[in-house]
């Protein structure tokens, strides 16, 4: 087994062009999954890449780097749109593996279950893909594939995720129902971000985990949501059936209870955006 510490892109980018490595950045996912056993892999560490960490803002962009933290994004200064992600960050872990984990290392390891996800596909977040070629982008809908397994090539390290300011509107709400109230795997995550114009809702994104292979945006409810009066949204995602969803039965809970359980905390992660626009009367 071989083991590499880079400290400059081009030479990360050069080892993963040569072979094959397994990435680990803050390790809170790698290491456990090895259990009792011994290392097989080689491991190539991007611990040592300060040019990834931190978050930035471009002319069109807020890019996280991969290396940044969830306890880094939580401190960061950025628009009560990313307040979702925000939220997520507290629920994943306890504030050690927040100190550690990373933001881009949570899409990768690309579990079900992934806190950072829903947030991420409600801002319209895309991942940056570097190989000694180039960086090419893709959106997060199309980067996680299913469950553990992502559109990552062997040759590419992720170096960034970035969400367009167009998308960075809105104040938005994370809702993650568990067994208890911390260090718990979801049983269902709700992510919500709306923009209103007065009493319409002018813009409107809502993503769901923990209830299919992938978390989904329900588009379908979106478009029934956008234009609509602030007092008709209640009654609208009551009526919704959620078909891009596709709980299973495990030992959190049934595929039914997911089900409902996602209606639910939609709502309230809807009711909450509203009483923070005041609006709350009408979402009673």
């Amino acid at each position: 087994m071989d083991y590499a510490r880079p400290t400059e892109l081009e030479e990360a980018l050069g080892l993963l062009w040569a072979r094959r490595w397994t990435i680990i950045a803050g390790g809170t996912d790698f290491y456990p999954a090895l259990g009792a056993g011994p290392l097989k892999d080689d491991v190539l560490d991007i611990n040592g890449l300060s040019a990834l960490q931190g978050i930035a803002e471009t002319e069109e962009h807020f890019v996280i780097g991969a290396r940044t933290s969830w306890s880094a994004l939580l401190r960061a200064p950025l628009p009560p749109a990313f307040d979702m992600l925000k939220q997520a960050a507290r629920e994943v872990g306890s504030v050690q593996i927040q100190n550690t984990g990373t933001v881009a290392g949570n899409l990768c390891n690309a579990s079900p279950a992934a806190d950072g996800v829903p947030p991420l596909l409600a801002l319209d977040a895309e991942v940056a893909l570097s190989s000694a070629e180039g960086t090419r982008h893709l959106p997060l809908s199309a980067f996680i594939l299913g469950n553990r397994e992502i559109a990552r090539a062997p040759h590419e390290l992720v170096t960034a995720i970035r969400v367009p300011k167009a998308s960075a509107a809105g104040r938005s709400s994370f809702v993650k129902l568990g067994a208890r109230r911390y260090l718990v795997i979801s049983i269902a995550m709700a992510a919500a971000r709306l923009v209103l114009d007065g009493r319409q809702v002018a813009e409107v994104a809502i993503a769901v985990g923990s209830c299919s292979a992938v978390a989904q945006r329900l588009s379908a409810l979106e478009a029934r949501l956008k234009g609509a009066d602030a007092a008709a949204l209640p009654p609208l995602i009551d009526a919704y059936d959620f078909p891009e969803l596709t709980p299973i039965d495990d030992v959190r809970g049934t595929a039914a209870y997911r089900r409902q359980a996602a209606r639910e905390i939609v709502m309230r992660a809807v009711a909450g955006l509203l009483d923070a626009a005041g609006q709350g009367g009408l979402a009673a």
